[in-house]
C-alpha cells in the first residue's frame, strides 16, 4: 500500500454524459472551463453539465483573469464548490474572491523550474485552499497536455496541498504519483480522444490512480 488517498479531478468536461462517466468511475471532482479555450463552455452549458454531477462529487469551475464580481457571480450561478484560477490572479484577488463568493479557491501555478515555497506561502496567507502545479507553456493557461520535470515540485515543503497537472494520462500517472506524492491529480487532455472526453480513458486513468494507492505503482 502507498498509504494515501489521491484525489482525482477530471477537468474540461463538455457534456453531461462525460460528467456521469467521471463520477461513476470514481472521480472525486469534475471541472468545467469557463475561460477562453477550445473547452470553454457558456455558463448555461456549464450549468447543464454540472447538473449531472451527483452529491459528494466536487464541482469546480476554471477561470482565467476574470473580473472579481463576475467570477463570484459565476460561482453562485453554477453552484460551484471550488473556483480554480489559472491566470495571473494575485493573492489579494484570491482572498477577495474567496470572501465574496464563499467558495474554496485553488490557484494554478505554472511550473518552469523548481517551485520554491515563497509563492505557495503567499497564496496560503490569502486563504487559498490548494495550489495546482501545471506546466508552463507560453500563451497557454492550462490543458496543454505537456509534462514538466516532476522533481521541481516538493509537496512536503509547502504549506498548501498540491494538485499535480500537466500531461498526465493512464500510462504515466503512477510514475508521477511515485515521484511527487501529491494530494491530488487533475487531468483533461490525457483522457480525450480527438479533443473529446473518452469514457474508457477516464476509467483507465482513475483505475491507474487507485492501483497506485494499493501499491501497484
Amino acid at each position: 500500500m502507498n498509504g494515501r488517498r489521491v484525489r482525482v479531478k477530471i477537468c474540461g468536461l463538455g457534456s453531461a454524459e462525460a460528467a456521469r462517466v467521471a463520477a461513476e468511475a470514481g472521480a472525486d471532482a469534475v471541472g468545467v472551463v469557463l475561460a477562453r479555450s477550445r473547452r470553454q463552455l457558456a455558463p448555461e452549458e456549464a450549468r447543464s453539465v454540472l447538473a449531472a454531477v451527483p452529491p459528494f462529487v466536487t464541482r469546480a469551475g476554471v477561470l482565467v483573469n476574470e473580473p472579481l464580481e463576475r467570477a463570484a457571480e459565476l460561482a453562485r450561478y453554477l453552484e460551484l464548490d471550488v473556483i480554480q484560477l489559472h491566470g495571473d490572479e494575485s493573492p489579494d484577488y484570491c482572498r477577495a474572491l474567496r470572501e465574496m463568493s464563499g467558495r474554496r479557491v485553488i490557484k494554478a501555478v505554472r511550473v518552469a523550474g523548481p517551485l520554491g515555497s515563497a509563492p505557495v506561502e503567499a497564496y496560503a496567507s490569502a486563504g487559498v485552499d490548494a495550489i495546482l502545479a501545471d506546466t508552463a507553456v507560453p500563451g497557454v493557461a492550462g490543458g496543454s497536455g505537456q509534462t514538466f520535470d516532476w522533481s521541481w515540485v516538493r509537496p512536503d515543503e509547502y504549506v498548501l496541498p498540491v494538485i499535480l497537472a500537466g500531461g498526465l494520462n493512464a500510462d504515466n500517472v503512477r510514475r508521477a504519483l511515485s515521484a511527487v506524492r501529491p494530494y491530488g491529480v487533475d487531468v483533461s487532455s490525457g483522457v480525450e480522444t480527438g479533443g473529446v472526453k473518452d469514457p474508457e480513458k477516464i476509467r483507465a486513468f482513475i483505475a491507474a490512480v487507485r492501483a497506485w494507492e494499493c501499491g501497484g505503482g
